[in-house]
């Protein structure tokens, strides 16, 4: 196995979360049993990844220092800094 194919950890909230290769933010923070990491504004209700494909906007995190990112299309790189909404 080359080392780019094995297991990395990126870190959420200050916790390490394991991730495959490959995967968005939102499937390594599904695949860690996380399952909402933000609230709506209105009426505060928990939200996390909902379509899956970029659409809806549900599953929003800061990358790196970068807000507003689209959890389900951010593909995880090792030692990404991830903080939700959760965290704030």
């Amino acid at each position: 196995m080359r080392p780019v194919d094995r297991e990395f950890e990126i870190t959420v909230d200050g916790v390490a979360v394991p991730v495959v290769p490959g995967q968005s933010v939102g499937a390594a923070l599904h695949g860690a049993g996380i399952r909402s990491w933000r609230r709506t504004r209105r009426e505060g209700r928990p939200r996390g990844l909902f379509c899956g494909i970029g659409v809806c906007f549900d599953c929003l995190v800061t990358v790196n220092g970068v807000p507003s990112l689209r959890a389900c299309l951010t593909e995880a790189r090792p030692g990404d800094r991830i903080t939700t909404e959760n965290e704030r």
